[in-house]
C-alpha cells in the first residue's frame, strides 16, 4: 500500500495543527459558528443530532493492521467503542468531542491516516473496487491510478470550493464493483488496440434528490491525459455550477442543463485549452505509484476445496463470504459486519483489534473496507480458512449473508443524522428478524437491499435490487419502497412501486415482495433478473394485497 514520504507527513501534521488551533478559538468564542463551519468540514468534521460526526478516509478502501489498530483505539479513548464503516469506504466516529478532535487527528496522523476532504465542497475520497489487484476478471488493478488521483486533488487550491461536492471512483473489472455510474466521475481501465492502458470516462452521476447515471463523455482518455482531462471537467463545474441552490448544485444539474453535446464540449475546448498547464501522467509517475502497489509474496499453491468433511456452517460461510482470487491457491474473505441483530456497518474496538491480528497472520498484514459495508481479507490461503472461519465466528463476524437480502447497506439514519426523516438501524433489524432462516436466504439467492434515512441516498436506495426511503408524514415515519436499481455495470435506477409503507410494515412488504419473485422466477433466475422479465406489476400489486389503503 501507500506510504507516506516525507512531504506527505510533514502536509498532514501541519493540517493538525492549523485545526488545533481553529478548535481553540472556536471554542475560546474567537471564531463564529459560521466561521468556524467551513474548517471543521475541511477536517471531516460534522454536528449531528447527539454529537459531532468525524469522518475518517482509507482512501480506495486499503488499511494496514496498525491503522486498524489505531482505529480500534480512538473508538476505544474518544469514542463509544466502535465505528461505523461507509459506503465511501471510509470510518465514521458518531460521539467524539469537538475538544477531543485534534488529539484524534493526532493520532491519525502518525499511522498516515487523516480526515482532510472526507467532506465539504471538494474532491472527496477517491474509491475503487475492493477486490482491486485480485479479481480475476480485472484489465488492470485501479489501485495506483486512485492514489495518483488523490494526490493531485488532495488541497488543490482550484477546487477547494466547488459548487458542492465531487466523488471520484476507478474501475477495473466489466462487474462494477465500485459503482462508478453513479459517481460524479466514473473511471473505467480499459485497453487501447494496441493494449495500452487508457479511460472511459462518465461525467455527472449521483444520487440524492435527482438520481442520475453518469454518461460517457470520452468512450477514450489516453493515459498521460487523465489529470488535464479532470481538470477540464472541474474548472467546467466550477465556473458553470450553481451555487445559488444547494439542491442544484451538483454537476448532475449542470450536465442535465447544458445538455450532454455542450457539456462535451465545454470539456473538451478547456481541455485543449488547458493541457499545457496540466500535470502529464508520465509512464515513471505511473509506475513509481504502481511500485507501492506490487502483487504480495505469495506462496506457491494449488487450488483444493477445503469443505469435505465439515461443518454445514463452514461449508455455508466458504460459498458466501469468500470469493475466487487471480492466484491460485488463495481466496478472498469477508468480513460480515452485517450479523442479524447487529447495525450494518458497525465494527467494536475489539473486533478491530482482533482483525488486525489475523490479518498480520494469513493476510500479509492488510485489510479493504468495501462498498458494501463490509471488510475484506484480500489474501487468505486456501489451507487457511477453516481456522480464519473460527476466528471470525467467534467474534460474530463470520455471518454467511455476503451477497443475500440481510448483506444490506444502511445509512446511520435518524438515530444519528441530523438530515434523516426516518431511522434506519430498527428496520434494518427487523428485516433481519423477519429473514433470518439461512435456508430461506439462500434460496432467495442474491438480493441487494439498499436503505436510506432521507434523500441525501447515502444508503444508495436508488441503485438497490429493493430500495427503501425513510420519509416522514406528520411526524411519524414511513418507508417508500424501490425496485429494479442495481449498479454492477448494468446500472439501472429503481422504479418507486406506490405508497410508502408504516414502519411495522416494511419487513412485512419486503415478504411479500420476494415470495412474488419465488412464484414467477424460473430456474437460475436472480431476482433482478425476474424484476427485468416480468416487470413491476406483479410485484406492486402483491406488496399491497394486504393493505391496499397504505397512504
Amino acid at each position: 500500500m501507500y506510504r507516506y514520504d516525507e512531504l506527505d507527513q510533514a502536509l498532514v501534521d501541519q493540517r493538525v495543527a492549523e485545526f488545533r488551533d481553529q478548535v481553540r478559538r472556536h471554542l475560546a468564542g474567537e471564531l463564529s459558528e459560521d466561521e468556524f463551519r467551513p474548517l471543521r468540514l475541511r477536517n471531516g468534521l460534522y454536528i449531528q443530532r447527539h454529537a459531532p460526526m468525524l469522518r475518517i478516509a482509507i482512501p480506495y478502501g486499503l488499511l494496514n493492521a496498525r491503522q486498524l489498530r489505531a482505529l480500534a483505539a480512538i473508538t476505544r479513548r474518544y469514542d463509544r467503542g466502535y465505528g461505523h464503516f461507509t459506503t465511501r469506504q471510509n470510518l465514521q466516529l458518531n460521539w467524539p468531542a469537538l475538544a477531543d478532535v485534534p488529539d484524534i487527528l493526532a493520532q491519525l496522523a502518525h499511522v498516515q491516516m487523516h480526515a482532510i476532504q472526507t467532506s465539504g465542497n471538494c474532491v472527496r475520497n477517491v474509491t475503487a473496487d475492493h477486490l482491486a489487484g485480485i479479481a480475476p476478471d480485472e484489465i488492470d488493478d485501479p489501485r495506483p491510478y486512485c492514489e495518483l488521483i488523490r494526490q493531485w486533488a488532495t488541497l488543490h487550491p482550484e477546487f477547494t470550493y466547488l459548487p458542492r461536492k465531487f466523488k471520484i471512483a476507478v474501475t477495473g473489472s466489466a462487474e462494477d464493483r465500485a459503482a462508478s455510474e453513479v459517481h460524479d466521475i466514473g473511471l473505467q481501465l480499459r485497453r487501447g488496440a494496441h493494449g495500452e492502458i487508457g479511460f472511459t470516462v462518465r461525467v455527472g452521476g449521483g444520487l440524492g434528490r435527482a438520481p442520475a447515471i453518469g454518461q460517457i463523455t470520452r468512450e477514450w482518455l489516453p493515459l498521460a491525459e487523465l489529470f488535464a482531462y479532470l481538470q477540464a471537467v472541474l474548472r467546467v463545474y466550477n465556473l458553470h455550477g450553481r451555487r445559488d441552490n444547494i439542491h442544484k448544485a451538483r454537476i448532475k444539474i449542470l450536465l442535465k442543463s447544458l445538455g450532454l453535446e455542450r457539456f462535451r464540449a465545454e470539456v473538451e475546448a478547456e481541455w485543449q485549452a488547458g493541457r499545457a498547464d496540466a500535470p502529464q501522467l508520465t509512464p515513471a509517475e505511473l509506475e513509481r505509484v504502481r511500485g507501492f502497489f506490487q502483487p504480495q509474496p505469495y506462496e506457491t499453491l494449488a487450488d483444493h476445496d477445503p469443505t469435505p468433511g465439515r461443518e454445514l456452517a463452514f461449508k455455508a460461510w466458504y460459498r458466501y463470504n469468500t470469493r475466487a482470487h487471480r492466484m491460485p491457491g488463495y481466496r478472498a474473505v469477508f468480513v460480515s459486519l452485517k450479523a442479524h441483530g447487529a447495525v450494518p456497518g458497525d465494527m467494536t474496538a475489539a473486533q478491530m483489534e482482533a482483525v488486525a491480528a489475523l490479518a498480520e497472520r494469513v493476510s500479509f498484514g492488510l485489510i479493504r473496507s468495501t462498498h458494501t459495508q463490509n471488510l475484506l481479507l484480500a489474501d487468505v490461503p486456501q489451507h487457511a480458512l477453516y481456522e480464519v472461519w473460527r476466528e471470525l465466528a467467534a467474534l460474530g463476524l463470520a455471518m454467511p449473508n455476503i451477497g443475500t437480502l440481510t448483506d444490506m447497506i444502511a445509512c446511520p439514519g435518524l438515530d444519528f443524522c441530523s438530515l434523516a426523516n426516518a431511522g434506519t438501524i430498527a428496520v434494518a433489524q427487523q428485516i433481519q428478524q423477519r429473514f433470518d432462516d439461512l435456508d430461506y436466504l439462500y434460496d432467495l439467492g442474491e438480493i441487494e437491499i439498499k436503505m436510506s434515512g432521507c434523500m441525501n441516498a447515502c444508503g444508495h436506495h436508488h441503485v438497490g435490487h429493493i430500495g427503501i426511503l425513510g420519509v416522514d408524514k406528520h411526524g411519524e415515519e414511513w418507508y417508500q419502497i424501490s425496485l429494479g436499481g442495481s449498479a454492477n455495470g448494468y446500472t439501472a435506477l429503481g422504479e418507486v412501486i406506490g405508497p410508502s409503507v408504516a414502519q411495522h410494515e416494511v419487513a412485512a412488504t419486503l415478504e411479500r415482495i420476494v415470495e412474488t419473485y419465488r412464484d414467477v422466477r424460473e430456474d437460475g433466475e436472480r431476482f433482478i433478473d425476474t424484476l427485468r422479465r416480468v416487470g413491476l406489476t406483479p410485484f406492486r400489486e402483491r406488496a399491497y394485497a394486504v393493505h391496499p389503503a397504505a397512504a
